[in-house]
């Protein structure tokens, strides 16, 4: 037998099976949390949807290079 042969076997060990359902846990719990955060992202966005109205209303005096195309520009919905 050889000073340098590997006599640590644990199945059960952190690199072996236990470590591979702790990092299965993580990332199914990761993969949760995410998807449960973009479907109540998005129930929030489609009762307050995005109204171009202010932008597309009235742009014949938006000029090129202005200070007051600020009035024209996008505003967060409320």
């Amino acid at each position: 037998m050889s000073a340098t042969e590997n006599t640590n076997r644990a199945v059960f060990g952190l690199h072996g099976v236990t470590g591979m359902l702790i990092a299965t846990v993580l990332l199914l719990s990761i993969l949760a949390f995410l998807t449960v955060w973009g479907i109540s992202v998005q129930q929030k966005s489609a009762t307050n949807f995005y109204d171009p109205t202010p932008i597309t209303s009235n742009l014949d005096n938006v000029k090129a290079d202005s200070k007051d195309n600020a009035q024209f520009a996008f505003v967060d919905a409320k």
